[in-house]
């Protein structure tokens, strides 16, 4: 079991209130990942569930049971840190294997242990090498390694992948997701990388200033932004809001709509623009256009779309996917 449960948790550094309260349930074996800007509260409310640091106030449930004051190693969680945190002295074996010797573990269930996880992790060739002799994606997989061999009741990611080049990140995400679907225990993941959200979770949790915006499934957050900032926090590129005149010919105060929701021609349409800058990634474009009257709309295209800067285009937005925001910033 590997169940967490928050209630009205609040979180304050003298005067300074970085969580002001938050309830939020996660079931056994889901993968939710905390997803935010820098600031946002994720890896502090991720430090509170771990018991790294203390609450101001409310409560944090483990299966049901009280551990608002539970020390961090007998909570039955696993942290890996963005930083891998690994011994340098010490060989690949005796890393993964440290916490279970500090727990005064036979040496033959270590090796067991060390050795189940050196192969689900693809690392028994490496036991004997030192984390120098790693390249990152492989320091950053003996890390989880140190986690799995305590057979926790819930990994917790912090950031694990920022250090990483943009290639072994993608490689990681898909070694992560794999390695929970093997594992089938609960995980909690903080990035800042929406990208990473939208791939590996469950269940999303975006965060700001130390509130919850919304919680739901990548697709649910996607297609039913519950208000603007969740609307120009999730998508990448990220949805296009507009708001004034253009807007209220639509029905709301602020409307949005995203990249790939849009039609261009060089024929006509809706609104004519200029292309600012294009972006020829291969199988995409992506058009940054000023319009007139509304201001930069990014639209996204078939990677064979011919424009260039200083290109007049029209943008055409599909009715039916349009989302309208009332005053105070809520969809409607």
């Amino acid at each position: 079991m590997g169940s967490i449960k928050l209630e009205n948790v609040s979180k304050s550094f003298g005067e300074a209130t970085v969580i002001p309260s938050i309830d939020l349930e996660i079931n056994d074996g889901e993968f939710v990942v905390f997803v935010g800007p820098s600031g946002c509260g994720k890896s502090t409310l991720l430090r509170l569930i771990a018991g790294l640091e203390d609450v101001s106030g409310g409560r944090i449930l483990i299966d049901g049971k009280d551990a608002t004051d539970t020390a961090p190693a007998d909570r039955g969680l696993a942290m890996v840190f963005q930083s891998y945190a690994l011994y340098p002295h010490m060989s690949v074996r005796s890393n993964i294997g440290f916490p279970l010797k500090m727990a005064g573990i036979d040496k033959t269930e270590i090796d067991r242990k060390v050795d189940d996880a050196a192969r689900i992790l693809n690392l028994t060739d490496y036991l004997d090498r030192k984390p120098r002799q790693l390249s990152g994606g492989q320091r950053q997989r003996v890390a989880i390694g140190r986690a799995i061999v305590r057979s926790p009741e819930c990994f917790l990611f912090d950031e694990p992948l920022s250090n990483l080049d943009a290639a072994l990140r993608v490689n990681m995400r898909l070694e992560i997701s794999e390695l929970h679907q093997q594992l089938n225990a609960t995980s909690i993941y903080v990035t800042h990388d929406q990208i990473e959200a939208m791939t590996m979770a469950d269940k999303i949790v975006v965060l700001n200033k130390g509130r919850i915006e919304q919680v739901g499934s990548p697709l649910d957050l996607y297609r039913n932004p519950a208000n603007l900032f969740v609307a120009g926090f999730i998508g990448s590129p990220k949805m296009n809001l507009i708001s004034g005149q253009t807007a209220q010919g639509y029905g709301a105060p602020t409307i949005g709509i995203r990249p790939e929701h849009v039609t261009l021609s060089t024929e006509g349409g809706t609104w004519m623009g200029k292309v600012a800058v294009a972006e020829h990634l291969g199988s995409d474009t992506f058009l940054h256009i000023t319009v007139d009257g509304i201001g930069q709309i990014t639209a996204r295209a078939g990677g064979e779309f011919a424009a260039k800067s200083g290109d007049t285009v029209y943008v055409s937005p599909d009715p039916n996917r349009i989302h309208r925001f009332n005053e105070k910033g809520l969809a409607v």
